[in-house]
């Protein structure tokens, strides 16, 4: 198991603490949030890609991926009829894709609900159209790059706006490219799906659509601090020899930040060791 970190669990520790604190846990790699490097990601260039991979792999670790793309700066949307503001949106997600690839981070999660949710009075279905013609557009660039783009199935409380591991295969099939995939997020799914959430991770791995993996309680703590069983997830990866990241991402840390990462990745472990 490959098991990275999201690393605005540690803010606001600096970079190099991050690392140091993230290794000496047990974690392979850290999944890294634009916002925690800049407060402009527009800023984010090569030079700043390759300092954060030796950053990174000083410590030992890769940068596995790249999530929360579009948090900052406030106000981006891909489902506008601004054209201006999705034309700056889009620039992002592009300046983002070639971060990734300069720091070698194979994948970006798309989760950004508020990004793509509807504006008042714009339908879902609208919504959701504009939100496919947008990856569609990102697709070419995401190839070119040598990176996976995933469009993340969010929660219903979040958005209205591709809630389910099918809906997010169906966009994908649609787009036809092999830089466009899906991914699971266990909190996520566990309040989408309608079958146990390893079924669906499943069924979307043998189908090839599924090319990330975030693992997290359905309260939105870390894995092993709430009622979700984590082992039936890791029991379908073990089975169908996953070799992507596992990468954890609670939303409530307790009993703080650090304190919650070091819980995490020893029940992950524990969990992984206990398998058949």
């Amino acid at each position: 198991m490959k098991l990275a970190l999201c690393n605005e669990v540690l803010r606001p520790m600096p970079l190099t603490e991050q690392c140091e604190a993230a290794a000496r846990m047990g974690y392979d790699a850290l999944e890294v949030a634009p916002f925690t490097l800049a407060d402009d990601p527009f800023a984010l260039d090569a030079t700043a890609a390759r300092e954060l991979r030796a950053t990174a792999l000083a410590q030992g670790l890769r940068i596995s991926s790249l999530h929360w793309l579009l948090v900052q700066p406030e106000g981006l949307s891909l489902v506008t009829d601004d054209a201006a503001l999705r034309r700056r949106t889009l620039d992002l997600l592009r300046r983002l894709i070639d971060f990734a690839g300069a720091c070698e981070a194979g994948v970006l999660v798309h989760g950004s609900p508020r990004q793509r949710s509807p504006a008042p009075g714009q339908s879902v279905a609208d919504a959701s159209a504009r939100l496919e013609a947008a990856l569609a557009e990102l697709a070419p660039h995401a190839a070119a790059a040598g990176v996976v783009y995933c469009l993340e199935p969010l929660g219903p409380f979040e958005t209205p706006v591709i809630n389910t591991v099918a809906q997010a295969a169906a966009l994908v099939d649609r787009i036809g490219s092999p830089a466009i995939r899906t991914m699971l997020d266990v909190s996520a799914a566990s309040h989408s799906e309608s079958a146990p959430v390893h079924e669906v991770l499943r069924q979307f791995l043998a189908s090839g659509h599924i090319a990330h993996v975030q693992v997290n309680d359905k309260n939105r703590r870390g894995p092993g601090q709430g009622e979700t069983d984590q082992g039936p997830v890791l029991q379908v990866l073990k089975d169908m020899h996953y070799d992507g990241w596992v990468a954890v991402e609670p939303f409530e840390y307790v009993p703080d930040g650090p304190g919650c990462a070091q819980a995490s990745a020893q029940h992950m472990r524990k969990l992984w060791r206990a398998l058949p």
